[in-house]
C-alpha cells in the first residue's frame, strides 16, 4: 500500500459536515444567557410590579432578538436533520432517535414544574380577582377624610372658645410687620411648629402645604397693631404618615388592576424572553451532543463498509482519548492487520493460480505434441524404409501436424488473452445491434435452435468495445448450444438496474439445456476446467476477465435438467445514467 494511496483514505472521526457550534461554546453561551436572564428578569419584575405595564415596543424588539436568532439557528439545524433523515444519510436515524430520547427526558423533567407553576399562577390570578381594590381605596380615602374633618371640628371649637391652653395646640406664634417685612414677635409651644413667615395674611385656615404643614392644621388671626397670630393644631404623629401610606397602597392597588389587565401579555413576554431562550439553547446543545456522539459511529460504519467492499487502506484520524478513541484506534490496527494478511493471501493465491495455470498449460500443450511427434516419426520411418511410397502418408501426416499446430496456436492466443491486462475503452456499443448480429450469425447454422431476443431493449448503449461484447455473447451462445446438443430454446433479455448510484445493463442468456450440477458450478470460472471433449477451459474465465475489467459482474443460475441462465452486469453510458437518476 503506497503512502499516496494511504493518505487519500484518511478521514477525521468526529468531523462535522454541518453548520454546528462546538458544544463547549454552546454551554458558555448558555451560561451567559442564564446570567442575562437573571439580571433582566430582576429588572423586569421590579419595573412591572411598579407600574403593571407591558414593556414598550423598543424593549420587545431588543429583548426578542436573542430568541429570534436562536430559533433561526435551531430551525436550520432541525432542517438539516430532517433532510438527512429523508435522504437516509448515514447516522441520521441514530441522531433522530438519540435526540428524541433526550427531548423526552427533558419533557419529563420540566412537565411537573410547569404544571405546578401553571397551578400557582392560576391561584394567584384567582386571588387577585377576589380582591376588591376599588372598595378598599374608597374606604381608606373616606377614613382619612372623616378623621381630618373630626380634627377640623375640634380645632374650630378650640378657636371659638378661645381655649388656647388645650393640649392639642402645638404652638402660638405672633408675627409683626416692620419696614414691610414680617418677623416673629413671640412664640409659645413646640419648636417643631415654628414658621419663618405667616402662612397667610387673611383670617381663617390657610391651605395646607407639605412638608411645611406636616401633621399640622394652622389658623391665622389678624390682631391690632398690624400683628398676625398663627395657631398650630397638632394632628398627631401618624396622621400624614398614615395618609401617605394609604395613598401609596392605593397606587399599588392601581398597579394590581393594571396587572390584571396585562397578565396574559406579561406572561407571554416573560416566557418568550426568559424561558424560551433556555429551551432553545437546550435543544441546540442536544443536537450538538447527538451529532458529536453519532459522528464516530457513522465514520466507523462508513469505514467498515469500505473494508467490506475491499478497501483495506482506510484509516480514521481521531484525537479522542475516550472509549470511542480506543475503538477507532483498535479498528485502524485491525484494518492494517487485515491489509497485511490480504496482501500475503493475494501473493499466495497468485503464485498458486499461476502454478496451476502453468501445469494446465503444459498439459494442454503436451496433448497435441504427441500426435505431432507420431506423425513426424511416421513420415521419417516411411522415408527411411520405403521412400518410393512416402507420398501415401505425407498428406495425412502433414494435415494432422497442421491441425494440432493450429490448436496450439488457438490455445496460446487464449492464454495470452487471459493473462495480459485488459484496459477498458471509451467505446459505446449498442446492445440491440450486437445481439441481432450474433443471432443472425448462428441462426442459419443451427436450424433446430430457437433464438428469442424480443426482450432485448432498444436504445441501451454499453461502455464496452464491440469486439469484446461480441466475444462475450458468442461464448455464451456456443456454451448454450452445446448444453442443448444443438436443439432447444435460447432466450436473451436486457434490464436496467442501479447499484450504488451507477446504472448497469443486465444481460441474461437462458438456455433449455441439461444444466450445471453444483460440483461443476464451483469451478465453472476456473481456467482450463471444461466438461467438453474439445474445450480448452478458457472461454468463461476470459469472459469473466473482460466483464470485471469493464466494471461489471457475471454469475449464473442453473438447475440440472431445467437449463442455465447466465447474468452479466455492464455499465451503461453516462447519458442513460442521468436519464435514470
Amino acid at each position: 500500500m503506497s503512502m499516496k494511496g494511504f493518505k487519500k483514505n484518511l478521514f477525521n472521526a468526529g468531523r462535522s459536515d454541518y453548520f454546528t457550534l462546538n458544544v463547549r461554546i454552546l454551554i458558555a453561551i448558555y451560561a451567559f444567557l442564564c446570567v442575562l436572564t437573571f439580571l433582566f428578569s430582576r429588572n423586569f419584575f421590579i419595573d412591572t410590579l411598579q407600574n403593571g405595564e407591558v414593556p414598550g415596543r423598543l424593549h420587545l424588539i431588543v429583548f426578542f432578538t436573542i430568541p429570534a436568532v436562536l430559533m433561526i439557528v435551531l430551525g436550520f439545524s432541525v432542517f438539516q436533520l430532517f433532510i438527512d433523515f429523508l435522504k437516509s444519510r448515514p447516522g441520521s436515524k441514530f441522531n433522530v432517535r438519540l435526540l428524541a430520547y433526550f427531548l423526552i427526558i427533558v419533557i419529563f423533567s420540566v412537565a411537573p414544574i410547569t404544571l405546578m407553576t401553571s397551578t400557582a399562577l392560576n391561584q394567584i390570578v384567582r386571588f387577585w380577582h377576589s380582591i376588591d381594590t376599588p372598595s378598599a381605596v374608597r374606604s381608606a380615602n373616606s377614613f382619612v377624610a372623616d378623621n381630618f374633618s373630626l380634627h377640623m371640628e375640634r380645632f374650630e371649637n378650640i378657636i371659638r372658645q378661645n381655649d388656647l391652653s388645650n393640649k392639642s395646640i402645638g404652638s402660638i406664634q405672633v408675627f409683626r410687620q416692620t419696614d414691610g417685612e414680617w418677623a416673629q414677635f413671640s412664640f409659645n409651644g413646640n419648636e417643631n411648629f415654628k414658621l419663618r413667615v405667616p402662612p397667610s395674611l387673611e383670617n381663617g385656615f390657610p391651605v395646607r402645604e407639605l412638608p411645611r404643614d406636616n401633621e399640622t392644621i394652622r389658623y391665622v388671626q389678624r390682631m391690632p397693631q398690624n400683628n398676625i397670630r398663627v395657631i398650630s393644631y397638632n394632628l398627631g404623629g401618624d396622621f400624614d404618615r398614615g395618609r401617605a401610606a394609604l395613598e401609596n397602597q392605593a397606587g399599588r392597588f392601581e398597579t394590581i388592576n393594571e396587572l390584571r389587565k396585562n397578565l396574559l401579555p406579561l406572561l407571554v413576554y416573560y416566557y418568550v424572553m426568559f424561558f424560551l431562550p433556555t429551551m432553545l439553547m437546550t435543544a441546540l446543545i442536544a443536537i450538538s451532543f447527538t451529532r458529536r456522539i453519532a459522528r464516530p459511529i457513522v465514520d466507523l460504519t462508513s469505514a467498515t463498509q469500505k473494508v467490506a467492499e475491499g478497501d483495506f487502506s482506510i484509516q480514521i484520524l481521531t484525537r479522542r482519548s475516550d472509549e470511542f478513541g480506543i475503538l477507532i484506534r483498535s479498528f485502524n490496527s485491525m484494518v492494517q492487520d487485515l491489509e497485511k494478511s490480504r496482501e500475503a493471501l493475494l501473493r499466495s493465491e497468485k503464485i498458486s493460480i499461476w502454478q496451476n495455470m502453468a501445469q494446465q498449460l503444459a498439459h494442454e500443450i503436451k496433448n497435441p505434441l504427441t500426435p505431432i511427434k507420431l506423425s513426424a516419426e511416421r513420415v521419417l520411418r516411411r522415408w527411411q524404409s520405403e521412400p518410393e511410397k512416402i507420398g501415401e502418408i505425407v498428406e495425412s501426416s502433414m494435415m494432422a501436424i497442421i491441425q494440432e499446430t493450429e490448436g496450439l496456436s488457438a490455445l496460446l492466443n487464449e492464454f495470452r488473452t487471459l493473462s495480459k491486462p485488459m484496459e477498458p475503452t471509451n467505446s459505446i456499443t449498442s446492445m440491440k445491434d450486437a445481439a441481432e448480429e450474433m443471432i443472425n450469425a448462428y441462426s442459419s447454422s443451427y436450424p433446430k435452435v430457437q433464438f428469442n431476443i424480443g426482450h432485448v431493449q432498444n436504445g441501451i448503449n454499453i461502455k464496452i468495445d464491440k469486439h469484446r461484447l461480441s466475444q462475450i455473447i458468442t461464448n455464451l451462445l456456443i456454451n448454450a448450444i452445446d448444453a442443448m446438443d444443438g436443439a432447444g430454446l435460447i432466450e436473451m433479455r436486457t434490464d436496467i438496474v442501479k447499484k450504488r448510484e451507477v446504472c448497469y445493463c443486465r444481460i441474461s442468456v437462458k438456455d433449455s439445456g441439461k444444466g450445471i450440477n453444483p460440483e461443476e458450478g464451483q469451478q465453472i470460472f476456473t481456467p482450463y476446467f471444461t466438461t467438453k471433449e474439445s474445450g480448452t477451459g478458457l472461454g468463461l474465465p476470459i469472459i469473466e476477465r473482460i466483464v470485471t475489467d469493464h466494471g461489471g459482474a457475471i454469475w449464473f443460475d442453473s438447475a440440472v435438467g431445467a437449463g442455465t441462465t447466465f447474468y452479466i452486469d455492464l455499465p451503461v453510458e453516462k447519458n442513460m445514467e442521468e436519464s435514470n437518476a
